[in-house]
């Protein structure tokens, strides 16, 4: 089933339901405290429902979590084909170690920041590209879980220096990550300037340890991304992990050079 075809489903079955339990549009948009026009726009196929919208209408039309499984399943087909495993160990990870040289990880993006990764050079389309936004900020759900997972992130230097999106969309993301270290579950580490070269230049990973099994590891290129299960490739990912985090700062170090990076983004 495409994307289009489960967005096609929601719609249809919103419409069904709200027809069902005799509510018009605009009683419908009362009830779960969103615009009319929000609701004529998703059950016309014209906009991607939110969490927090399909879980509102469930609620309000008794559909015993319908609407929330179609829309889990329309955020699995944003996604390209190859990074849908990555995507399911992610949300299951007890732990997660990203390390990334270049830019922030996908679950510390705002929305901003990611968009202009995302359109910059892009071949496709706006509403695509709007999606894959959409999927990359969905992702961020996993920090909100009950256990939320342990994630420590490693980042270059130069990710703070990178003018994605422009000075205001810098700030905010900047801002943003000094806010998300504040949980208890995520640590963030910067390697600093003055390091020089070292393992982690040879390209991201992160590594992930569930719950039960053994860690999963996933590397990212121009092409696509791929798991890595096999322990002894998983083994050299951890001695590079260590590598790299003996490089990285302490996190108030961290964040406090975050912080001045931010105030420069003016």
């Amino acid at each position: 089933m495409t994307q289009l075809q489960v967005l096609e489903l929601f719609a249809g079955e919103l419409r069904r339901l709200r027809s069902g339990a005799g509510l018009s549009q605009e009683a419908l948009a009362e009830k779960i405290r969103y615009s009319a026009s929000l609701v004529a726009a998703i059950e016309q196929g014209r906009r991607a429902p939110r969490q927090d919208f399909a879980q509102k209408c469930d609620e309000a039309l008794s559909t015993g979590g319908l609407l929330l499984r179609i829309r889990e399943a329309t955020v699995r087909e944003t996604l390209v084909p190859w990074f849908r495993e990555w995507a399911g160990i992610e949300r299951d990870a007890r732990a997660l170690r990203s390390f990334q040289p270049l830019v922030l990880p996908g679950l510390f993006q705002t929305p901003a920041y990611a968009h202009a990764l995302c359109a910059t050079g892009s071949p496709l389309p706006a509403d695509q590209v709007e999606q894959i936004v959409a999927s990359r900020i969905e992702r961020q759900e996993v920090l909100g879980r009950t256990p939320p997972p342990l994630l420590v992130a490693v980042i270059d230097y130069t990710v703070l220096e990178r003018p994605i999106g422009g000075p205001e969309t810098m700030r905010t993301q900047l801002l943003r990550l000094v806010e998300l270290a504040e949980r208890p579950n995520i640590h963030i580490h910067v390697v600093p300037k003055n390091v020089g070269g070292y393992t982690g230049l040879s390209g991201p990973f992160v590594i992930a340890s569930p719950f039960e099994g053994k860690d999963l590891a996933y590397l990212d290129n121009q092409i696509r991304g791929m798991v890595v299960d096999q322990p002894t490739e998983v083994g050299l990912l951890n001695e590079a992990w260590e590598a790299v985090r003996s490089e990285a700062l302490p996190q108030q170090q961290t964040l406090a050079m975050i912080s001045e990076a931010a105030n420069q983004w003016t």
